[in-house]
């Protein structure tokens, strides 16, 4: 990021004036908001390079443009209908940035009246957003069945495992991060529990070295296959494109090192391999083997395990309701 734009501050700055010069003239437009790690951070806070800034337009229009870099900040806009204040309460990933307000643009007050009603519901209704992360894990577990490509499969049983840190935040009334979001679960369970969640994603620990080899694979493959997807799209569209993009490498590269360096290795597995086989959804050639190497040192190395590990995951989930039920009995 241009040092000029470093703020969580200056990068909203940059948002709002996108949103004035591109987004207003949308069908339905009704504001933009922030959304992500940056919504509940003050102005002053840095934003860092590994960051982007996420931003939803409310509007009646379809998709959004996905990532791309603007005034030097890495923005991430996608459109979103308005929604009503008790299905943004009931929702764990709508909720909490609703609650911040870090609000862009609200032509018609629309969203400062939603965030009214979000920050006066957000405790009372924190049981709400945890039965939404459980059935979300139920959701995506259920995109693992046998008839799919390998590559969803692997993404799907790797989302719904990695919602089970999404329920404990959720639980604790925090925002629920996505690259990030091992690392924030850990602030808010104990030593044991935590260790639970990790050994569901790896299988037990892989070691700091082998996730580093598997980060130095992928930084090739991401590379091959954002130019490949630059050249041309993919037959079907892929919803998560935008993040194998040359202006994404930051988040999933850079990102995932930041993670290794600070001494989070297992916790950087999880997007390590989420963008292993998104490059090899996408026909990233080289990603099929990068992604069985990686998949191998988690403890998978057939279908037979896959659908070992996601039964692990659904056996877990009555421990993981009675984790997050002391949660919401102790957290404000």
């Amino acid at each position: 990021m241009d040092p000029a734009w470093g703020t969580v501050g200056a990068a909203r700055a940059v948002a709002a004036a996108w949103v004035r010069d591109h987004a207003r003239s949308l069908p339905g437009y009704a504001g933009a908001y922030v959304t992500g790690s940056a919504a509940g951070r003050p102005d002053g806070a840095a934003l860092p390079a590994t960051s982007d800034l996420d931003v939803k337009v409310v509007t009646d229009a379809p998709g959004g443009p996905g990532k791309f870099r603007h005034g030097g900040v890495l923005l991430d806009v996608s459109h979103v209908p308005l929604p009503a204040p008790a299905a943004a309460l009931a929702s764990y990933h709508l909720a909490p940035s609703l609650r911040a307000g870090a609000i862009l643009d609200d032509p018609r007050g629309e969203l400062r009246a939603l965030h009214a009603a979000v920050a006066a519901g957000f405790a009372a209704t924190r049981g709400l957003r945890r039965d939404d992360a459980l059935a979300t894990i139920e959701r995506h577990l259920a995109g693992a069945a046998a008839d799919r490509p390998w590559a969803v499969r692997v993404q799907a049983w790797l989302f719904g495992t990695g919602v089970t840190a999404h329920a404990a935040l959720a639980a604790a009334g925090r925002n629920p991060t996505i690259r990030t979001r091992y690392a924030a679960a850990r602030e808010v369970l104990t030593a044991p529990e935590y260790a639970a969640l990790l050994r569901l994603l790896d299988g037990g620990d892989p070691g700091a070295d082998r996730v580093r080899a598997h980060l130095a694979a992928l930084a090739p493959v991401f590379d091959a296959t954002a130019e490949a997807l630059r050249a041309g799209p993919p037959a079907a569209p892929l919803p998560f494109l935008a993040d194998l993009t040359a202006a994404a490498r930051p988040v999933a590269i850079d990102g995932s090192r930041e993670l290794v360096d600070a001494g989070l290795h297992r916790e950087a597995m999880f997007w390590i391999a989420v963008t292993f086989a998104r490059c090899a959804q996408a026909g990233g050639g080289a990603a099929g083997p990068a992604l069985a190497a990686c998949l191998a040192d988690l403890g998978i190395r057939s279908a037979g395990d896959l659908a070992a590990r996601v039964a692990a995951v659904r056996a877990f989930l009555p421990r993981l309701r009675a984790i997050t039920d002391d949660i919401l009995k102790t957290s404000c």
